[in-house]
């Protein structure tokens, strides 16, 4: 997503201008189109279903303002993606349509408040009627239509668009909770039962650790696995899949002789089919709220996932009364949970050890899906949070995914905690071989290994930071073949990854690694032989520097030469200056090596610090040596500027929607100017172009007096 498209996105609905609208609806749509199909054709969804419910949310309040932007392509007039070409096509004799949602007890009473309106008006129903409500737990599984001829099963298919599905009859034969021919009296002639395939936990669980032992690849979560189970071209594949099923629903159905919903339900367990056994008759609204609180304490400890509660009214006449709104029945909705938060109950508290020694306390888990994944080990931070928060092993927990990505957990439930619990004691010492003792750092919470790389558990970290992405990014090294080669010797230092050819013989008589997988690792270490001196600082792993620092360290410095005796030379005088008078003067001193590292922008005393602290030790120095012993490491070439540039060691950033030029462009043109352009804000900052949609840079600017200027503007100065 652009910047531009981040600030709308960020902007609140209500505040949009028509121009900025027709922008969200396409992106909000496109987005949704592409979500639709990572999740029902490929079983592979890249979000949370609460993250995908708040797409589909904002979508919706964008069309409630701008109505002409609805349109019969808008995600909120289909149903699903158009089915894929894998299976045979199938027609539904009446569409299966999706429920609309309620996230709040404001939306589930607006819902009551339309039914009872609703029914109000087209029926002669009295304002202070019953209406009956049949509730039932919602599945997280694949919604299944099955076809049903004399009884007998006949064709099976996926909801598809709604319209259209796919024929999985094959499939569907292979689930036990299916039955071929139905038993029981008054059976349809001729009709749908729709339902879900679903695969419990502890089926799933197994999978798993199948898939693992084999070598294989795990699964994400139950709901992926039983469709990617379901959608599989080999039936015995599917055959060999833990897969369940529960009805729930009807399509065609000649002749239809049951009144209400729940007198359905019934008949279905006559003729042989299992349903929901956590399914109530609610005859008010408080009834309803006390059902969804049940379901939503009971459900960490169910054998299946769920993501909510389904309401639908029980009287069929009524629900025809009611009838349908664009994708959705009026007389049903469905609540949903909050997603993104479980409880599960604390098996241990484990400490892990960090590149840079700092020890992170994991929360190891009963598994429990949060948001979709299945977490079974989420951050507890450090060492006061597990005091702020008070768990203990043996917790009852509730676990939330930080930004639906990386598993916390937020507290503990004081009614299920276990008696005779002990208060979590932090170590002492790192839980390494060495068990060195640990260090607080003087204001902060981290609490760190005193064995730097010393320490085992250090060294492989340092390692894996090494060969990831945004260092060497050596493919076919990942972090388990580390902690492997790590722990036979193989590796101790960065030097040794390009010492590992020469083992390749070694190598190839390991369990896993066969002669293409060697060859393979040896061609990717030998292509990153050769490096650019930003990627090289950055895989090092010195405190604090990152990719962007790592390329501001190489533009100044240029070669790896220079780069190293300047930090060699700025440790020498850094150690000079013991106090922090005489350290904020030495910073000053842009003549010095420790000067002019203190003087890059974005760098700072705090970070330059840290980097001497690291250069200061002389097996650091002798590890770094040693790798550039097997390396190439190109220069920077480096900008000349003019003596009278137009913005010669000027600090520029540019900030909102350009509308006459890419940002890219805008930033080149900047630094042909003599420029140095950043992506903060600061007092060191000498101009912000603002464009259209601009943010909080903006506002910085302003309030830190710096000069501004329009797109226009920008455009005049820099000469068009």
């Amino acid at each position: 997503m652009s910047k531009a498209a981040k600030v709308v996105a960020s902007l609140k609905v209500e505040d949009l201008t028509e121009r900025q609208a027709r922008a969200e609806h396409k992106r909000l749509a496109d987005e949704i189109a592409r979500h639709d199909t990572l999740y029902h054709d490929k079983d592979d969804p890249e979000i949370s279903d609460a993250e995908y419910d708040q797409l589909r949310q904002r979508l919706k309040a964008v069309e409630a303002r701008f109505p002409q932007l609805v349109d019969m392509f808008s995600p909120t007039q289909k149903v699903a993606p158009t089915p894929t070409t894998a299976f045979a096509k199938v027609r539904h004799g009446r569409p299966m349509l999706s429920l609309d949602n309620a996230f709040t007890e404001e939306e589930l009473q607006g819902f009551l408040d339309r039914v009872r309106r609703g029914l109000e008006r087209e029926t002669d129903l009295k304002p202070d009627a019953e209406i009956a409500l049949s509730c039932e737990a919602k599945i997280d599984g694949l919604s299944i239509s099955l076809r049903y001829e004399d009884g007998v099963f006949i064709q099976g298919a996926t909801r598809g668009d709604g319209t259209t599905g796919e024929d999985v009859t094959a499939n569907l034969k292979t689930i036990k909770d299916i039955p071929q021919k139905l038993k029981g009296k008054g059976v349809p002639k001729a009709f749908d039962v729709r339902g879900e395939v679903y695969m419990e936990r502890k089926a799933f669980m197994e999978l798993n650790a199948r898939q693992v032992a084999a070598g294989e690849k795990a699964y994400v979560n139950p709901r992926n696995t039983a469709a990617g189970s379901l959608r599989q071209l080999d039936p015995e594949i599917t055959a060999s899949r833990p897969l369940r099923f529960f009805a729930y629903a009807w399509g065609e159905a000649e002749p239809r002789t049951w009144k209400t919903h729940s007198e359905y339900l019934t008949l279905l367990k006559e003729w042989g089919f299992k349903t929901n056994p956590l399914t109530r008759l609610c005859r008010t609204a408080d009834e309803v709220r006390a059902f969804y609180r049940k379901i939503g304490t009971e459900r960490p400890s169910l054998p299946y996932d769920i993501d909510g509660v389904v309401y639908k009214v029980d009287r069929i006449d009524w629900q025809e009364r009611l009838g349908f709104v664009s994708r959705a029945p009026r007389w049903a909705i469905a609540h949903k949970f909050p997603a993104e938060q479980a409880r599960t109950r604390l098996r241990d508290i484990v400490i892990q050890v960090g590149r840079t020694g700092a020890l992170t306390p994991v929360a190891d888990l009963e598994p429990v899906n949060v948001g979709g994944v299945m977490v079974s080990r989420a951050t507890l931070h450090n060492a006061d949070e597990i005091e702020r928060l008070d768990v203990r092993v043996g917790d009852m927990v509730i676990v939330q995914r930080a930004g639906d990505v990386i598993p916390q957990v937020l507290g503990f439930v004081p009614e299920e905690r276990p008696k005779k619990t002990h208060k979590y004691e932090f170590p002492t010492h790192c839980p390494c071989p060495l068990k060195t003792k640990v260090a607080s750092e003087e204001g902060g919470v981290v609490r760190r290994c005193s064995g730097g790389l010393e320490c085992p558990f250090q060294q492989v970290e340092r390692l894996r930071h090494f060969v990831s992405r945004n260092c060497f990014d050596i493919e076919g090294l990942g972090g388990t073949h580390i902690e492997n080669f790590f722990n036979d010797g193989l590796l101790k230092v960065p030097g040794d990854i390009f010492r590992l050819p020469k083992k390749a013989a070694e190598i190839s008589k390991r369990e896993g690694w066969g002669d293409l997988s060697v060859r393979n690792l040896v061609a990717a270490i030998e292509a990153r032989r050769t490096v650019a001196l930003d990627r090289l600082i950055n895989a090092i792993g010195i405190p604090l520097i990152g990719e962007a620092t790592a390329k501001l360290l190489a533009q100044e410095y240029g070669d790896v030469g220079t780069w190293l005796d300047e930090m060699l030379k700025a440790a020498k005088e850094r150690r000079k200056q013991p106090d922090a008078v005489k350290k904020e003067k030495a910073a000053a001193e842009v003549g010095t090596s420790y000067g002019r590292l203190c003087n890059i922008e974005q760098i700072g005393v705090t970070t330059a610090d840290a980097m001497c602290a690291f250069f200061a030790e002389g097996h650091t120095v002798d590890i770094i040596r040693d790798l550039l012993k097997e390396l190439m490491v190109q220069p920077v070439e480096r900008r000349v500027v003019a003596a009278d540039a137009l913005l010669k060691d000027k600090i520029v950033v540019f900030t909102g929607e350009l509308s006459s030029m890419t940002r890219d462009a805008a930033k080149a043109r900047a630094e042909e100017l003599g420029a140095k352009v950043t992506d903060s804000v600061s007092k060191k900052t000498s101009l912000v172009v603002v464009g259209e949609n601009a943010g909080s840079k903006a506002r910085k600017a302003a309030e830190l007096g710096v000069q501004t200027m329009t797109e226009e503007e920008w455009v005049k100065l820099a000469g068009g």
